[in-house]
């Protein structure tokens, strides 16, 4: 879901824009503890997520943590 959303962001011509909106809506419509599992889950690395989607977290990781 979160690769999905990130797709739409992507399509933004500014990347910094784009990387706070897709955090901005993680926070906005998914659970606190949704929000928790994939901070966790870039913090530890297991990939499988898009590049943007990925950096949003990590620059945003204050927001969803």
């Amino acid at each position: 879901m979160a690769n999905q959303i990130g797709s739409f962001f992507a399509t933004y011509p500014d990347a910094e824009q784009a990387r706070e909106d897709i955090a901005n809506h993680l926070k906005r419509f998914w659970t606190p503890s949704m929000c928790k599992q994939i901070a966790g889950h870039v913090t530890n690395s297991r990939g499988g997520l898009e590049p943007i989607v990925e950096s949003a977290i990590k620059e945003h990781l204050s927001l969803l943590a």
